[in-house]
């Protein structure tokens, strides 16, 4: 071959710089960020170690590094001796065996993690397992297995047999011709499968996060938790974890003989796996424990580590991503004393028997509650329920862009094509289609099918005239970086939002909105009901909703603390008044089957194109 001409050598050279740019930039500017003094995730204000410390801080954080490394070192040490032994054992099988194994043992590596995790948390719930620490390690050497016999069994095959018989004829024994020989020459297909299954191990989220329980968590299961509002913290944890991986790949390259302590290594993890499941395995001798199933970010988890303190108590806590999410996971068999669902959700578990009355003459700071949050809909007697959250849906917009003139029209001004291309709408089929409903004076809980498809067409013609963009959460950033001038979004959130960027108005339309309460309810299955309703008292003393209202955004329940909150940085952003469950501002209703499978179907076509 001739040689490479300097023109075509250039060429190569920067195709190759553009593809390291396009693989490496995300992760610069994910740590460039990490030192960003601002909440925003996009937005740089000032240098600041601020997140760092609250990493620091933060103890859900750190257990979640814990139990990742943790499963990661023993996951791997089980499917490491497990794959390579099974694969050893192939090479002296039958064909027809050989041929069955390997074949089964691609069905997990090519099937979709998502059937893998539903599979196994069914597997766990028919043998009645207490989920958690365990149940994850196992899920996690299930899954890593088949990758390491996949890594080790090729080369296995291209060993000659003649070396081991050799080594038993100089008098080794089985075993020594195993470890001394054998695997001495797998060497490099067995480190390939340690990495492989280390690497799987420490960044699975979805079999993780549908086999965990008793308050297990990962780091993968915490950050997503976390992107259900800004959480800059994400950017340290990345950070940290990034430098760590090339301190441990420069490490190993500058000193070969670390290679020679991995034995002691193996041991270090054992001796960590088995604290952690002593810390993680939800076992208490003695004590109380109560299970919390809350929403992402929903709470200040210094609260929690207050009430155990007061009540001298353990608190298991765990999130869901959404009502749907909570619901599965109860009908799944999971276990939990205290949920935080929201109202809609809250009527059918009424209506299925699964949550249970509340002996309100124990929660002596329920007086404080607002009145306009009780009585609703959904638990018309207040006797199931107790108010923890309240909010409503309404339109953020840039006062420097949108006229209040036009701010006037509420929902109408989503389809004012003066802001084309300029609109962001919640990524959400209930809020979409109240949206819609509203603006054209209906029920947003209405069943009729005309008014539905109504709606529907108003949204088609919104969607084809406006340029809209669907949001979720990542709406919360980009209006915060002032990318597009209207969002409909929920109060909280634009609380938060206008924090950080100060040209921003939040209006209730006054066509009416969706103006919703999440509360808290006891499960049938609670465990300990004193503890579970002095859990519910404590939320509701003045001082800790004051505290749980600044830090996540949305309105108290407690009426004192909501008008305090509201004439400080949270004016405007109230949904406490009078018309709370009217005729315009309405409380979301459990659908019935049919008419949830009809929005299903024309929400889907909304959003085909």
């Amino acid at each position: 071959m001739g040689k490479i001409s300097k023109k075509k050598k250039a060429a190569y050279i920067a195709y190759i710089a553009v593809l390291f740019v396009f693989f490496y930039l995300p992760i610069v500017v994910c740590m460039i960020y990490s030192f960003n003094d601002s909440k925003s995730l996009t937005n740089w204000t000032g240098f600041s170690f601020r997140w760092y410390g609250q990493l620091i801080n933060d103890g859900n954080v750190m257990k979640a590094v814990f139990v990742s490394v943790t499963i990661a070192i023993f996951a791997t040490i089980i499917s490491t001796a497990l794959g390579t032994l099974t694969a050893i054992g192939l090479s002296k099988s039958r064909k027809i065996l050989r041929q069955t194994v390997l074949n089964v043992n691609n069905i997990p590596i090519m099937m979709p993690d998502i059937v893998t995790a539903i599979g196994l948390m069914l597997l766990f719930s028919s043998v009645a397992m207490p989920r958690g620490y365990i149940t994850m390690l196992l899920a996690h050497v299930a899954f890593c297995t088949p990758f390491v016999i996949t890594s080790v069994y090729p080369k296995v095959r291209s060993l000659d047999p003649a070396i081991a018989d050799a080594a038993l004829d100089l008098g080794a024994t089985p075993f020594q011709a195993l470890m001394k020989v054998i695997i001495p020459m797998l060497k490099d297909g067995i480190f390939a499968g340690v990495l492989l299954a280390f690497t799987m191990s420490f960044d699975d989220f979805v079999i993780s996060y549908f086999v965990t329980g008793n308050g297990v968590q990962n780091i993968s299961i915490v950050v997503y938790n976390m992107t259900k509002r800004t959480n800059p913290t994400i950017n340290a944890l990345s950070t940290i974890v990034i430098l760590v991986i090339a301190v441990a790949l420069i490490v190993s390259k500058l000193i070969p003989a670390m290679m020679k302590r991995t034995v002691r290594f193996i041991l270090g993890g054992m001796v960590v796996l088995l604290l952690g499941i002593a810390i993680f395995s939800g076992i208490q001798s003695g004590g109380r424990t109560l299970r919390i199933y809350n929403a992402g970010e929903y709470i200040d988890t210094k609260l929690l580590e207050d009430f155990e303190k007061a009540a001298d108590c353990k608190v298991i806590y765990e999130t869901f991503d959404s009502n749907e999410s909570m619901y599965t996971k109860l009908k799944s068999g999971a276990q939990y004393d205290v949920l935080i669902p929201s109202d809609y959700m809250i009527e059918r578990l009424i209506k299925e028997d699964m949550i249970q009355q509340i002996n309100r003459s124990e929660l002596k700071n329920a007086d404080g509650l607002n009145p306009s949050l009780m009585g609703l809909s959904y638990d018309p007697n207040n006797e199931y329920s107790v108010p923890y959250f309240a909010g409503s849906v309404g339109i953020l917009y840039d006062k420097t862009v949108v006229s209040e003139e036009d701010a006037e029209a509420g929902w109408n001004l989503l389809r004012n094509t003066k802001y084309k291309g300029n609109l962001y709408m919640y990524d959400s089929e209930r809020d979409s289609f109240m949206v819609a409903l509203k603006a054209l004076g209906y029920s947003m809980n209405t069943t009729d099918e005309k008014e539905i498809k109504e709606a529907y067409q108003w949204l088609i013609d919104q969607r084809n005239t406006m340029d809209v963009v669907y949001a979720g959460d990542d709406v919360i950033d980009n209006m915060i970086s002032g990318n597009k001038a209207i969002a409909v979004v929920y109060s909280g959130d634009a609380a938060y939002i206008m924090t950080e960027n100060e040209n921003l108005e939040y209006i209730e339309p006054k066509q009416g909105t969706n103006v919703w309460c999440d509360a808290m309810v006891i499960t049938k299955e609670c465990s300990d009901r004193d503890l579970a309703q002095a859990f519910m008292n404590f939320m509701l003393d003045p001082e800790n909703a004051y505290k749980n209202s600044e830090y996540v955004g949305y309105t108290s329940p407690i009426l004192s603390v909501a008008e305090e909150l509201a004439e400080g940085e949270y004016e405007g952003i109230s949904a406490y008044t009078p018309g709370f469950d009217g005729e315009k501002n309405e409380v979301f209703r459990y659908q019935e089957p049919k008419i949830k499978e009809l929005f299903a179907d024309l929400w889907t076509k909304v959003k085909a194109y």
